[in-house]
């Protein structure tokens, strides 16, 4: 298909020779440091497919005729989106990332994002549900995935809509190994599961609260209350070191 195209072709690449090519120079739940076709910019974003696409953005932006040096001031200005590796710190030194993962590759790409910057001795705690009423097939997965990589997960309720919350957790739990089951708690109140995690925290741990990301509400039985994941950390949080 591309051989057949007619139009200027451009590749992009963070591994090989392209066009437009881009490394991480530094990755912190601060930001990275990038360097893109011979250009270093400070971002507020982090994590390898976030790289990815700043990198697309430069390439299609100069290839409408915008100059490096715009692109780069336009980029280091971006903000992520809310509830995308949103971090939040909290008073007690904990730092929650609240992020809109709900598909198995979603939480992959974070928990590997978030393995890849965190200093040794700080331990990963996850907090993950699955939505009710959508596909079932995914949640074993999203289950595995968590708990393989992180120090502890904490299975809980998203939004169960019109399933039993109980039955999601059942079936999230049949994709937990053996060897990781240790690790796993399962509390179906979402904000309980939230508490436990800080409680379970220590100084510098990271809190990932996967799920729900940007939302603010949490819809039980078709009534939608409200319910935000970033309020619930900082509540938490506050509460404990009080």
């Amino acid at each position: 298909m591309v051989q057949n195209c007619i139009a200027t072709r451009k590749s992009c690449s963070m591994k090989t020779m392209a066009d437009y090519s881009a490394r991480v120079i530094e990755d912190r739940l601060e930001g990275m440091l990038l360097r893109i076709a011979g250009h270093d910019v400070s971002t507020r974003f982090i994590g390898g497919f976030n790289a990815y696409n700043l990198l697309l953005v430069f390439a299609a932006a100069e290839c409408l005729g915008a100059s490096a040096v715009e692109i780069l001031v336009a980029i280091s200005k971006l903000v992520p989106v809310p509830g995308r590796l949103e971090v939040i710190y909290s008073p007690g030194e904990l730092t929650g990332i609240v992020d809109y993962a709900h598909t198995p590759d979603a939480i992959e790409n974070v928990i590997s994002t978030l393995n890849a910057i965190r200093e040794p001795g700080v331990n990963l705690i996850t907090v993950i549900g699955a939505g009710g009423d959508r596909d079932s097939a995914k949640r074993p997965e999203m289950a595995r995935i968590s708990a393989a990589g992180s120090d502890r997960v904490i299975l809980t309720s998203d939004n169960p809509r019109t399933e039993d919350p109980e039955k999601i957790l059942d079936d999230m739990m049949t994709g937990v190994k053996d060897a990781d089951m240790k690790k796993v708690l399962r509390i179906c109140n979402r904000r309980e599961a939230i508490r436990t995690a800080v409680m379970l925290a220590g100084r510098g741990d990271l809190i990932l609260i996967a799920g729900k990301g940007h939302e603010t509400y949490q819809e039980i039985n078709g009534v939608r209350s409200h319910f935000d994941d970033r309020e619930e950390f900082r509540i938490a949080s506050e509460s404990i070191q009080n």
